[in-house]
């Protein structure tokens, strides 16, 4: 009798597991209005926001600089590849990006951002607790969706995309379902590179297997597509393009945390060398994607702005 009893209470239980299970795999999809033609966002990632006094681990007056310029675009959204902060778990490096970042709300852009390996510094659950705070569109999602026009922004969490995780069957869910017609473009944004050249440069940051067998799971995906792909990360400290399979692959480090200098192939798209520190600049048009990087120059003192890459991708 006891155990006829109890049996309500096992369904109970595990019809709430179910749904609990359904609520932690529901990652938001959200939709931005960017209006007409021609529209622009802005892409870049690796400020590491913390004391300006703090010149070791980032550079506040670059990180200035950038936000600045980049708040002077009026882009409808910023793209961040994540390292927002020195230390997620400091809650005094998020007080200073809240300043430091306003010029970029001011200007009327929502930013989108990447979770990177520093929001986890310290406690990591508090590091979380203070990115979602910021972001609360997001809804504690650590990986999410958003579809602005012709392009569909695909915001991965490279702490938790291994082949076989949750994160990888979203994935490719969202390919399946929300690359729709009217998707001319899949915009991918993460912290950790699928490719880069930091390998022999900086131990620690080269290409890791996870990343490199999603740029395989992309690449066979971009045969067979009609809208082209588009890949951001940050994580090393520079610029880099490369294509692969068809795929269009941006390393966008540049935006203040202290330089790595990365081995350039003769083959590399971008072959500037010292510090680059920028920003992306990405304009919209129908059936076509403009692609800008400005570096940011320091010359007897004062900053300057050169276009030091560009390319265009166009569809049919």
């Amino acid at each position: 009798m006891n155990t006829l009893r109890a049996i309500p209470k096992l369904l109970a239980f595990i019809l709430m597991a179910a749904l609990a299970a359904s609520a932690a795999e529901n990652h938001v999809a959200l939709t931005f209005d960017p209006g007409p033609f021609p529209w622009k966002f802005v892409a870049y990632g690796d400020m590491r926001m913390t004391d300006p006094s703090n010149h070791h681990d980032t550079d506040p007056a670059r990180r200035k600089a950038i936000i600045d310029a980049i708040a002077q675009q009026h882009a409808k959204f910023v793209v961040i590849t994540g390292d927002l902060v020195l230390s997620g778990g400091n809650g005094n490096d998020w007080t200073e990006f809240d300043k430091e970042i306003k010029p970029i709300y001011d200007s009327g852009a929502t930013i989108y951002p990447a979770l990177g390996n520093h929001e986890m510094h310290g406690d990591q659950r508090l590091g979380l607790a203070n990115y979602f705070q910021r972001f609360q569109q997001l809804k504690d999602s650590r990986y999410y969706t958003v579809k602005a026009g012709n392009v569909l922004l695909v915001t991965i969490d490279s702490e938790q995309d291994d082949p076989k995780s949750p994160e990888r069957k979203w994935l490719e869910g969202v390919m399946k379902t929300q690359v729709t017609r009217d998707i001319q473009f899949v915009v991918f944004s993460l912290h950790h590179p699928p490719y880069t050249h930091f390998g022999l440069a900086s131990v620690g940051h080269e290409a890791r297997h996870q990343e490199k067998d999603m740029a395989g799971y992309l690449e066979k995906l971009q045969q067979k597509s009609k809208a082209k792909f588009l890949v951001l990360a940050g994580h090393n400290h520079n610029y880099e393009r490369y294509t692969h399979g068809g795929v269009m692959y941006i390393v966008t480090g540049g935006g203040g945390a202290t330089p790595y200098m990365p081995h350039r192939d003769p083959t590399d798209y971008y072959q500037g060398v010292g510090p680059t520190y920028h920003y992306c600049l990405i304009t919209m048009e129908s059936g076509k994607l403009n692609f800008e990087m400005y570096k940011l120059d320091e010359k007897l003192g004062i900053f300057t702005w050169e276009k030091a890459d560009n390319f265009a991708m166009t569809v049919q």
